[in-house]
C-alpha cells in the first residue's frame, strides 16, 4: 500500500508530518557540530577521548534514542525544567514561609455513602445544592457514590456542603 503523506514512527505511533517539519528534521539528521573550547586544555583517558568523539558524531535523532536508552537502563525520570530552577530558591527560605506553603486552601467534597432510607431527600439536596442540575441528573449522581460533590472550594463552603448532607443520612469526607 502505497502512502501519499510521509509519515514517521515514534514510539508505535505513527503520525503525518508537515512540510516544514520534514525540513527541521533533514536538518537534524546532519551531525552536531562541537563548539570549541575556550582554550583549556584537558587531559583525560583514550577511552574518554573514544567516547567523546563518537557520540559528538551522533545525529540529534541519534542522540535522542540514545538518550531514552540511557533513561530506560539507568532507571532515570524526567525532571521538569521549573523544579530544577525552583529547588536552589525554596532551600534559602525560612522555615516559617514553608510552613506557610503548606496550608490548604482547597478542598473537595466527597459523597461517601448514604442511607437508603433517606435517599429521597438526599436526592432533592443534592438537586437544590448542586447548579444546572435536575432529579434525574441528582438521582445518577448519589446512585453513582462514593463521588465528588465539588472540588476547589473554600473550608468553610466545604463545611457548609458536608453538613447539609449528612443532614439528609449521606457520610460526606472533605479532602
Amino acid at each position: 500500500m502505497l502512502l501519499t503523506t510521509p509519515l514517521r514512527m515514534f514510539g508505535r505511533h505513527l503520525r503525518p508530518l508537515s512540510k516544514k517539519t520534514l525540513r527541521m528534521y533533514s536538518a537534524v539528521a546532519q551531525p552536531l557540530t562541537v563548539p570549541e573550547p575556550d582554550g583549556s586544555q584537558l587531559t583525560s583517558s583514550p577511552k574518554l577521548e573514544k567516547l567523546y568523539t563518537e557520540i559528538t558524531s551522533l545525529t540529534m535523532i541519534e542522540v535522542s534514542e540514545f538518550t531514552e536508552l540511557l533513561k530506560v537502563r539507568l532507571n532515570l525520570k524526567d525532571i521538569p525544567m521549573g523544579a530544577m530552577v525552583s529547588a536552589p530558591a525554596a532551600a534559602g527560605q525560612d522555615e516559617e514561609d514553608e510552613v506557610a506553603t503548606t496550608v490548604k486552601t482547597s478542598f473537595t467534597v466527597k459523597l461517601m455513602k448514604f442511607d437508603d432510607k433517606q435517599k429521597v431527600a438526599l436526592i432533592k439536596e443534592v438537586k437544590n445544592l448542586m447548579e444546572g442540575m435536575n432529579l434525574v441528573q441528582a438521582k445518577k449522581f448519589v446512585e453513582s457514590a462514593p463521588t465528588v460533590i465539588k472540588s476547589d472550594i473554600g473550608k468553610d463552603e466545604a463545611e457548609k456542603l458536608k453538613e447539609a448532607f449528612t443532614k439528609v443520612g449521606a457520610e460526606c469526607v472533605i479532602d
